[in-house]
């Protein structure tokens, strides 16, 4: 949806990770946006012209002087809403700080007022080199937004510092640098997936959630501009751009990693389905099968959402979630009033493709005032946009 439209140039140097450029490039034009790709003559060494020139909204460009156009590094900088350099040599970060135009894609990033990103990847040396390092920050202190390269399997084959940011990861910035950017400067704390309280030592009392719907919210919230801090009990891939992931496996974890710092933040999202019971008493071995168990005694955990409730600062926004599969509304609404909430989101997870475990939800945000809106079944991170356009409306809502 951000992309749609937008008009990208995509440029590719010469490093080994070009390759990468190729998905880059796909990636970019599925999420709809207008990709005119510039190689530079080193890229062409790694990748072919004609691939990026499938792929991509129009043919490949590559030098100043193959076009109709005289001035085609104007055209393109003109014309672009955003530059992403991918990968970004040395050479290519040393040229744009030190305004040094050689070729098609210096000019074009010294022609342009669009933002630009940069995805540098580079050997472990070279990245860590100090003239690199400063280039960088000279560059970011500009506004140009680097996508910072990841650790793994180099060529030659060697480990480090130096790789190529995933192909989702540089899109997930691109998206970010275009997106509302109405969360930015704000810190937002998530909760995710289905808290475990222990049986023993082996077994766990637990639910079904997968963390999916929290993960969504915490890829929407970062793309939106936001700092967030995901507090999670499950291991699925972190959202790009997420800056904090708290690992936590019972209720009472859950409650220490939220609760001392909630006053720090602006917006906090409950989205974890934290158990209402856990064992009286947990085994401190294996319970055997041959020793039997006839009962096991449950107690109530602490809902510290009612404390959060209680003890929200002035301004910060405080939205919970109500998977529920009878009287949905009226239960959701009694939990909004109860726990002191500023947005609840109820969904009733006995419906067909929605809650637990699936790709989708459909669900119904409610505010003070009623219900805000409701979100047919749709896939989880559309339903996070809902909720993050909730939010915000909230902030900016007139005080009385």
């Amino acid at each position: 949806m951000v992309l749609r439209g937008r008009r990208i140039v995509l440029g590719v140097t010469g490093g080994i990770a070009a390759y990468k450029a190729v998905e880059v490039c796909r990636r970019l034009v599925d999420a709809g946006a207008h990709v005119s790709p510039v190689l530079t003559d080193g890229a062409q060494r790694f990748v072919g012209a004609a691939t990026f020139s499938a792929l991509a909204s129009e043919p490949v460009q590559t030098s100043l002087w193959d076009e109709v156009s005289p001035i085609p590094h104007t055209r393109l900088g003109q014309n672009a809403d955003l530059i992403v350099v991918a990968p970004a040599t040395a050479k290519v970060i040393s040229d744009l700080r030190t305004g040094r135009s050689h070729d098609l894609l210096t000019a074009t990033l010294l022609a342009t007022r669009a933002p630009v990103v940069l995805c540098p990847a580079m050997h472990t040396e070279m990245w860590e080199h100090p003239a690199v390092q400063e280039n960088l920050e000279v560059l970011a202190s500009r506004g140009v937004h680097i996508v910072p390269p990841e650790e793994g399997r180099l060529a030659g084959g060697d480990v480090g510092a130096g790789r190529l940011a995933d192909p989702a990861t540089i899109v997930a910035a691109v998206e970010r640098v275009l997106g509302p950017n109405d969360l930015a400067g704000q810190k937002v704390l998530i909760t995710a997936g289905g808290t475990r309280e222990a049986i023993d030592t082996v077994r766990v009392l637990t639910n079904r959630s997968s963390g999916k719907q929290g993960y969504a919210l915490a890829a929407e919230a970062a793309h939106r501009g936001a700092q967030v801090t995901l507090v999670t009990t499950v291991d699925r891939p972190v959202p790009p751009g997420v800056a904090t992931v708290v690992e936590v496996a019972s209720t009472a974890d859950m409650q220490e990693a939220v609760v001392p710092v909630a006053a720090e933040h602006d917006v906090i999202v409950m989205a974890a389905a934290v158990a209402d019971f856990r064992p009286a008493k947990a085994a401190d071995r294996k319970i055997k099968k041959a020793d039997g168990l006839s009962s096991i005694d449950l107690e109530p955990t602490h809902d510290f959402l009612v404390d959060l409730g209680v003890a929200k600062p002035s301004g910060q926004v405080l939205v919970g979630f109500a998977a529920e599969t009878d009287d949905v509304l009226d239960n959701a609404q009694d939990k909004l009033c109860r726990k002191e909430l500023d947005l609840i989101v109820a969904n009733d997870v006995s419906a067909p493709g929605a809650g637990f475990e699936h790709d989708t939800n459909a669900v119904v945000i409610i505010g003070p005032d009623g219900v805000v809106q409701t979100v047919e079944l749709t896939g989880k991170r559309q339903v996070a946009r809902a909720v993050f356009d909730a939010v915000v409306a909230l902030q900016q809502r007139p005080t009385s």
